[in-house]
């Protein structure tokens, strides 16, 4: 025994581990069949054991509490001294890993199967180095929450990252112990962390199974009623934002949503602070982008209730949703100018990153490619510095969208590549969606009619199961229609675009897209012969589009409508209809194109 124990100290943890790992657990199985050398090995540990005094014994029951490691704050709040955890050290029964935060310690995993047992054999001390431990990480979880989103979030994402299996031990006590006002408070604590580091699904399933331990109160004056509403929106939020809405299994959830509306629409400190502010996100629909004033109040309120951070988010979630709505972009340079202060003096990554998306969007939408580009790089250098992992696969898939919007299908198709291949990893499911759209638009207008509907099929397999954006409803029924066009011909394809560019208009799309749809659908009127229709169109679509100049794409099929317009009409009846059409609304482009395609 004391040339084995000599051996075991020559060995590095490492070799210790590969030696003990695949045996002791049947040593610990009581199994009759071991080898005399396994149980000199079982032995070896025991006689390790023999040799502590109760202090260290005691020592290190309580830290088999741990998960995946520890410092000596957290080991101090099961009641280990440092003296005991030295003493544990020189006899190799902990391992030390400096790091920049400081000393970690862990055990082999064979020696902490090991204190495991032991510890259950004093379940009194055992359960109450369990409710320490479980303290100690609430508290640490809600000292680092707000610590998240500040400039100094880079060292707190790390440590909250390190201590993930602690955070999930101390949640499975809570748990076991049916505390749920303690598992509010954790899941809060880690709900924003779980989004951020594309933990969502996983929150999901902490989220629920807290909602499992209570019920939900209906009188908004019991002192549980907020709290559970701030749990049920915190569910909402990373449900919708981890997959499909509908593996949302709740068979009250439109009652649930109801009432979260309910709550936080009123306003107040609730609906100032996370997650509270973004009761919006349960408008699940199109009718969440018309809720302008949906939006206004929540900025109104987080900029009296709120702190920088909040009315960050409040301003740049109705900065996002204005530049998908029609308008011209109305006031989205005043409100980009703000969240750029703002971001700037709150320090968070993340959002700095959203409000260089955001200035993306807009300069995409006004053609300036350039400035939009260098945006969107901007917004993936933070989120990747910050680990926002999700928003890659988007943010690369904007910049294929660039250059896809000046003609270089190549290089779109080569970013679209590295963006598929992000979202497979992180999982994104929407931003696969996105990807699909893209490649499908780009196929038809590369005429391969086969990959683009393999591509369309695609996107709208991933998009059953949800609500898609407005604009990503219109555009996936403008591709339909184009292929419709394409398979079918053209008077059958004028039918579909007729009801794509319905739709687009319906659900309030932005200018630029709706001005899209309408010139995909006045090429199609011209290839069935509709060219006075067709001329009217494109000079509306003009019209619309304001600032938001078509890409090249775009200008290639407006020079064809043209062109063909002019040649069926000639020079005088082609300004006829151009001015004709220059006056006309969506609503009356929509009319005419009824008109016409019920008499064909």
């Amino acid at each position: 025994i004391e040339l084995a124990a000599a051996r075991l100290r020559l060995l590095t943890p490492r070799e210790i581990a590969a030696r003990l790992d695949d045996r002791f657990r049947l040593l610990t199985s009581g199994a009759r069949t071991v080898l005399p050398r396994q149980q000199t090995l079982r032995a070896v540990v025991d006689w390790s054991w023999d040799l502590l005094d109760d202090q260290e014994r005691t020592a290190l029951r309580a830290l088999s509490v741990f998960a995946g490691g520890w410092d000596l704050a957290a080991a101090e709040s099961v009641g280990v001294t440092p003296d005991a955890m030295a003493a544990l050290v020189d006899k190799s029964l902990l391992v030390t890993t400096p790091t920049p935060a400081g000393m970690r310690y862990r055990m082999l995993e064979t020696i902490h199967e090991y204190a495991t047992e032991r510890a259950a054999q004093t379940p009194t001390a055992l359960m109450e180095s369990r409710r320490a431990h479980s303290a100690y990480y609430l508290a640490l979880a809600e000292e680092a929450d707000p610590l998240l989103r500040s400039g100094a979030q880079l060292p707190w994402i790390r440590r909250t990252e390190t201590e993930l299996d602690n955070f999930r031990a101390a949640l499975r006590t809570t748990l076991a112990a049916r505390d749920e006002p303690a598992g509010q408070r954790f899941v809060q604590a880690l709900g924003w962390f779980w989004w951020l580091r594309n933990y969502r699904r996983e929150g999901v399933e902490w989220a629920e199974r807290v909602v499992a331990l209570g019920d939900d109160p209906t009188d908004p004056g019991d002192p549980r009623y907020h709290p559970r509403m701030r749990l049920r929106l915190l569910l909402i939020f990373l449900a919708i934002e981890s997959g499909p809405q509908a593996e949302m299994s709740d068979p009250a959830l439109e009652n649930i949503l109801s009432r979260i509306r309910d709550t936080y629409s009123r306003g107040g400190p609730e609906a100032a602070s996370f997650p509270g502010l973004l009761w919006p996100f349960t408008l699940f629909g199109h009718e969440a982008h018309f809720a302008r004033e949906n939006l206004d109040a929540v900025v109104d309120n987080c900029r009296r209730y709120g702190g920088d951070w909040e009315i960050g988010v409040a301003l740049m979630f109705r900065t996002h949703v204005v530049v998908d709505l029609p308008g011209g972009l109305e006031g989205v340079d005043e409100s980009l100018a703000e969240l750029r202060t703002l971001s700037a003096r709150v320090g968070d990554r993340w959002m700095r990153a959203q409000v260089a998306s955001a200035t993306g969007e807009a300069c995409m939408a006004r053609g300036r490619g350039e400035e939009a580009k260098a945006a969107y790089e901007e917004a993936l250098r933070l989120a990747r510095e910050v680990g926002a992992h999700a928003e890659a696969p988007f943010l690369i898939g904007r910049i294929a969208e660039l250059a896809y919007r000046d003609g270089d299908f190549d290089r779109a198709e080569k970013f679209l590549d590295e963006s598929s291949d992000e979202a497979e990893q992180f999982g994104v499911w929407d931003a696969r969606a996105y990807i699909s759209v893209l490649r499908a638009t780009i196929a038809l207008d590369r005429d391969e009619p086969v990959r683009a509907r393999f591509q369309y099929v695609q996107a709208c397999d991933i998009l059953i199961r949800g609500t898609p954006p407005p604009q990503f409803t219109a555009v996936l029924a403008c591709i339909e229609a184009r292929l419709t066009a394409r398979e079918q011909g053209p008077r059958e394809g004028a039918r579909a675009m007729t009801a794509a560019f319905r739709t687009s208009w319906e659900l309030r799309c932005a200018d630029h897209v709706m001005a899209a749809v309408a010139e995909s659908t006045a090429a199609v009127l011209a290839d069935a012969g509709e060219h006075r229709l067709a001329a009217r169109i494109l000079s509306a679509a003009e019209g619309w589009r304001a600032d938001c100049p078509r890409s090249v794409p775009e200008r290639a099929v407006a020079r064809t409508v043209d062109e063909q317009a002019l040649r069926a009409l000639g020079p005088e009846g082609y300004e006829t209809e151009r001015a004709a059409g220059a006056a006309l609304t969506p609503e009356g482009v929509s009319a005419q194109l009824e008109a016409v395609v019920s008499r064909s």
